[in-house]
């Protein structure tokens, strides 16, 4: 599961882009506890969720036009530069090239070769998120594309993952790890075929998506709907994973929630 010792690779910022930030920030007290504080009036609206006082994500406007709400996942790089310069030579798209973040620390945007969009994040002063794995907090990050294993290919290229397959009920899914260290130690997340048996079916096209820990996946859910968000795949038991269900948000946002079985 996810930590902050943060690697190359590793997931280790995420944020919301939101058309309406204050309803967001609201719904996403509701459903997690999340107190959400501003960045300051030269963010342009941007700030930081928080939970205990620990940063545990963040929500800002949507900047790209076009851009439809969605959770971006950040993911380390040593060297922001040669990660854009690798996004490119393994058949990706640089939507927003490398910049510094008033000294914080340096960020870019990128689309991969399927389509499904993703960030990177060079540490500054902010290091990355400062909770992970922990009730109502980030624990896992999930691909879903048309060619798990190409696009992984894509970002082995790029940030150096391992993976290892495994097969869960009607398909397959590949486990993804950082390239240093332990292997097992180091996973974050997985890949899996664009609308396979564990997500909320193919409408948004490829995409990254968040998963949170939380204590009962059933009475979040309950928030979720009673705070104006929706369901795309109810709660399920996923033997030796735990379990999970899909939602979004009141502007469409999907996340999904997890409670992992014990024994993993």
């Amino acid at each position: 599961m996810l930590g902050t010792d943060f690697r190359t690779g590793s997931p280790n910022w995420l944020d919301l882009g939101s058309p309406d930030t204050a309803v967001a920030a609201a719904f996403y007290e509701s459903v997690f506890g999340w107190e959400f504080v501003s960045a300051g009036a030269e963010a342009g609206g941007y700030g930081f969720f928080r939970l205990g006082g620990r940063t545990v994500a963040a929500l800002g406007p949507l900047t790209e036009e076009g851009a439809r709400s969605a959770w971006m996942v950040h993911f380390q790089s040593p060297d922001m530069q040669a990660t854009a310069d690798a996004v490119r030579a393994g058949g990706g798209t640089v939507r927003m090239e490398p910049m510094d973040v008033m000294g914080e620390g340096r960020l870019a945007q990128f689309t991969d070769p399927q389509g499904a969009q993703f960030a990177s994040w060079q540490p500054g002063r902010t290091g990355g998120l400062e909770v992970a794995s922990e009730d109502n907090s980030l624990v896992w990050v999930e691909l879903h594309v048309p060619d798990p294993v190409a696009a992984i290919g894509f970002y082995a290229g790029v940030f150096g993952w391992r993976y290892a397959e495994m097969q869960v009920p009607g398909m397959s899914y590949r486990v993804l790890s950082v390239g240093e260290g332990d292997q097992e130690e180091g996973t974050f997340g997985g890949a899996a075929a664009q609308g396979g048996s564990t997500g909320g079916g193919s409408s948004t096209g490829p995409h990254w998506v968040p998963y949170f820990h939380v204590p009962d996946v059933d009475a979040t859910v309950a928030v979720v709907e009673g705070s104006g968000g929706a369901v795309t795949m109810p709660a399920s038991d996923v033997p030796a994973v735990g379990r999970i269900a899909w939602v979004s948000d009141p502007a469409g946002a999907v996340f999904a929630l997890l409670k992992p079985d014990p024994r993993m």
